[in-house]
């Protein structure tokens, strides 16, 4: 079970009235921040700017590839561990809004973790240490350390 809190909505759905939950200016500044990191060539430097204009948790020598997508709403409820890599096109996102109800959780990402290209990370979910997630996955539940996974159903392997 993902950890998110939940927060029902009456009258329209609640993407038509999120800047009820969040001011639209910063989801503007973090929208033009994550666009500006997605086509950044420069690892280094794009852990220095979500760290500083994002207040992401980004530990030391983690790498964020080309066209990373991170959270646009609440960035800083991603943690990403040391040493980890996260793969081309992969996005992480820390809120989801549905018909009657929004969710809000955070992700966090443990040390020395590979993230395959376009993979879906899931508000609330952990992905321990040493972990490995196969290419096009959908993370939709906690990742034990050390395992290694595959799909949207998240099969795990005993080895890739």
């Amino acid at each position: 079970m993902r950890k998110t809190t939940r927060y029902h909505i009456e009258g329209p759905n609640p993407l038509w009235q999120m800047y009820q939950t969040i001011r639209f200016l910063r989801v503007f500044k973090n929208t033009a921040i994550v666009l500006i990191g997605r086509y950044f060539p420069s690892v280094k430097a794009k852990r220095w700017l979500y760290r500083t204009f994002l207040g992401m948790n980004i530990g030391e020598y983690s790498a964020l590839a080309l066209m990373v997508t991170p959270d646009v709403m609440f960035p800083e409820r991603i943690t990403i561990g040391r040493n980890t890599v996260i793969g081309f096109n992969s996005t992480i996102l820390c809120h989801e809004y549905l018909v009657d109800e929004y969710r809000i959780g955070d992700v966090i990402i443990g040390d020395g973790v590979l993230i395959g290209a376009n993979v879906t990370i899931l508000p609330g979910v952990t992905i321990g240490d040493g972990a490995v997630i196969g290419a096009g996955a959908i993370v939709h539940r906690d990742v034990l350390p050390g395992e290694r996974v595959i799909g949207s159903k998240l099969q795990s392997l005993t080895h890739i």
